[in-house]
């Protein structure tokens, strides 16, 4: 296998528990991991949680409690969602490991050497919240004298001797990355908001702190930690077995194909971090891809409306799979969505228990019924069978990659979707129930058009909803070894004769009355 992907979510900050937003960004990237898997290729999915930093030791002293043993249990917190969620992460990564803290120490070094790190003092606005340095041309006046970051995180005056990362410096060549590379940062809109940020003028950063202890130690330089974001950057590449640039997985998969990030965090991901790379003479990254927020029933969420909703909740009142599919399937990956509960319920029965789920039980009901519980034999195909059977086979996945490639995840689901109708809508013309009585050899080839239709919707379903596509499977017989998108074409076509075990509903509506609602 020579086609690798590396795909990693942003390392999540550990001062709370995760929400909503932590796990649409790494159901997003375990359902771009899966697809790749399911394509062909070797696929490296990394997530874990960034340690240190101001807002963290705050967080750990209010609670009265270490600063490692708070990040141990909020970083476990994290990790325990993964398996509820059915992540197909590959590594977790936290930077209070000792390998990354060797990473960060080495790239520092290399900073170092290449005359791109140089001490000097700090003083300006601080947000401890955002964990940002700001210009005084990005704040807007607060209450009383105090300055209000563009996130409204309050900021404060901070002066110190810190260590600088010559930024200034790289504003030309981030440009030339950016022309040369369209799609390194995306959506679009993203792109412009960077490359306008880039072109006003690029100030140099300041990387070390000496009011913190809590932090990776700067090498040769007593009192002082390393700013939070070079070292959380670092994760990417740390957990590849840097700063051995010959370790195998540093050598197959880096550059990573993309960083999944949150809009809030572009500027870092975009602007900082290829800068610390092409510095440190270390390849790119290949892509960044920022998306958007989600607001509940038209409000922020936030603790004070008491509107955050856990993981745990979305799966409980909708469904693992179904909560999957619901957050990539109604909005724009990349724009803003509004979770409104109504919405959740109308889209999972529409397409999955009314629109897939129907169409499966129907078809292998009638099967079950009709053909001795096995798959029917056919005759041959008639051109609404040969349509039917080309979008199937050969349609359905190209159209699927080509949105999943540019994380169009919404777009390529619509394909999914489409072939759903079609098949109910044939389902329909054809009616096998009546072809029962006056032609069962026709009837027999419609019902085996319609379970290679399940076949191949359940193979292409499965980044999204990999447990009930996988229930599917089973219920269509399709051999364990052979659910791979290679395997979706004629020729590994559902074999007549073929038992089938008894049918099962695999995606229950939802009703209204319900908790959900």
């Amino acid at each position: 296998m020579n086609k690798t992907f590396y795909i990693t979510t942003p390392i999540y900050y550990v001062n709370d528990k995760p929400h909503l937003g932590h796990a649409y960004t790494t159901i997003a990237c375990d359902v771009l991991a899966r697809f790749k898997r399911l394509d062909g290729y070797d696929v490296y999915f990394l997530t874990g949680t960034d340690e240190h930093g101001q807002k963290v030791h705050q967080a750990a002293e209010a609670k009265g409690m270490d600063p490692q043993k708070f990040t141990d249990e909020v970083s476990q917190n994290f990790r325990d969602l993964l398996p509820p969620m059915n992540i197909s992460n590959n590594d977790f990564i936290r930077t209070t490991e000792e390998r990354h803290k060797k990473a960060c120490q080495a790239l520092w070094k290399k900073l170092v050497a290449s005359g791109d790190i140089y001490l000097s003092k700090y003083a300006g606005w601080y947000a401890v919240r955002d964990e940002a340095y700001y210009g005084e041309d990005e704040l807007k006046d607060g209450p009383n004298g105090t300055k209000i970051a563009p996130s409204g995180a309050p900021c404060e005056w901070v002066e110190e001797e810190s260590y600088f990362f010559k930024l200034s410096a790289w504003g030309d060549r981030l440009l030339e990355l950016y022309e040369k590379n369209p799609d390194f940062i995306q959506p679009d809109t993203r792109r412009n908001e960077v490359i306008s940020f880039v072109k006003s003028g690029l100030r140099d950063l300041s990387v070390s702190r000496t009011r913190l202890t809590w932090g990776v130690p700067v090498p040769d330089a007593p009192g002082h930690v390393m700013y939070v974001w070079i070292d959380a950057l670092t994760n990417y590449i740390s957990a590849l077995g840097y700063p051995d640039e010959n370790a195998d997985l540093y050598k197959k998969f880096w550059p990573a194909n993309i960083h999944m990030v949150g809009k809030d965090i572009l500027r870092f991901h975009a602007v900082y971090w290829p800068a610390f790379l092409m510095a440190a003479n270390i390849p790119v990254q290949k892509q960044v891809f920022a998306h958007g927020w989600w607001t509940i029933e038209g409000q922020k969420m936030s603790k004070s409306l008491g509107n955050v909703i856990s993981p745990y909740d979305l799966i409980e009142n909708y469904g693992l799979d179904q909560s999957r599919y619901f957050l990539l399937r109604e909005v724009p990956f990349g724009s803003d969505g509004d979770f409104s509960r109504a919405q959740a319920i109308t889209r999972i029965n529409a397409d999955l228990a009314n629109g897939f789920g129907n169409l499966a039980q129907r078809t292998l009901s009638m099967i079950a019924k009709n053909c001795d519980g096995k798959i029917p034999s056919h005759a041959d195909f008639t051109a609404e069978d040969k349509a039917l059977l080309k979008e199937a086979h050969e349609l359905l996945i190209p159209g699927m990659r080509r949105e999943f490639d540019k994380c169009a995840f919404n777009r390529g689901l619509e394909h999914f979707t489409k072939l759903v109708y079609a098949a109910n809508a044939y389902i329909d013309v054809q009616a096998p129930w009546a072809l029962k009585k006056t032609d069962e050899k026709r009837m027999q080839t419609v019902l085996y058009v319609l379970a290679e239709t399940v076949r191949c919707l359940a193979i292409a379903i499965q980044p999204v909803t990999p447990d009930s596509a996988a229930k599917m499977l089973d219920q269509v017989a399709a051999p364990p070894d052979q659910r791979a998108y290679a395997h979706i074409n004629a020729a590994h076509a559902l074999k007549p004769g073929t038992p089938l075990p008894t049918p099962e509903g695999v995606f229950p509506r939802i009703q209204t009355e319900e908790k959900a609602a």
